[in-house]
């Protein structure tokens, strides 16, 4: 079975969201040093690259990464196209969205950017409100995006996060989509297991039918 995997790769010089810690990777033990085998230090934000928010990340008493429910980002899922001119996900978008589904992933015109280009655009498409709204009432358990976050306002108080996190609603972000057509797939995804984490991140793959 082929597996689409929906992954950033983390590397130095890698996207990060503005404010964000960088990625970076520092050899530790090196073969080339003379050392018997090679080990790296890795620092970076918990939320780098491909990664699950949980409540905690906006919540203070919110369910943290490490004690989620696992079914709740693993099993059927479906891909959504949004129309590469569109500068937004709204609510006309959740309508396609199958009525049963519980795991809705957005693939829109960042997924190409993102293969062209390794640099953050602050242009990138992303949840109105109003589409939280309406994955709300459809009882989504995750919603995911190909962008580093999936909203993009310029008020600081982050309609979209909370309306979602307060609903129980999970976030995965920073995936790569090119390679995945609209359609129903199984994903599996398996975000770093931080002891009260306010993020995760993760490993992303899709399953074809």
């Amino acid at each position: 079975m082929r597996r689409i995997d929906i992954s950033m790769h983390l590397r130095a010089g890698m996207a990060a969201f503005p404010g964000d810690p960088e990625f970076r990777s520092v050899p530790h033990r090196s073969l080339d040093r003379g050392d018997p085998y090679n080990v790296s230090a890795l620092a970076f934000g918990s939320h780098a690259g491909t990664h699950l928010d949980p409540p905690r990340h906006f919540f203070a008493e919110g369910t943290p990464t490490d004690r989620l429910d696992l079914e709740a980002f693993n099993g059927p899922c479906v891909v959504v196209g949004v129309d590469a001119g569109q500068k937004e996900v709204g609510p006309a978008d959740v309508a396609r969205v199958p009525p049963d589904a519980r795991r809705v992933l957005f693939r829109t015109a960042n997924s190409e950017r993102w293969r062209s280009s390794g640099e953050f655009f602050s242009d990138y498409v992303a949840l109105t409100p109003g589409a939280a709204d309406a994955l709300v009432e459809r009882h989504v358990r995750l919603v995911g995006i190909d962008s580093l976050s999936v909203e993009a306002d310029a008020t600081g108080k982050f309609p979209v996060h909370h309306r979602l996190l307060g609903a129980g609603v999970l976030i995965l972000e920073g995936l790569e989509l090119a390679d995945a057509p609209p359609g129903p797939y199984e994903l599996v995804c398996l975000p770093l297991r931080l002891h009260n984490g306010d993020g995760g991140p993760a490993r992303a793959v899709l399953l074809p039918p």
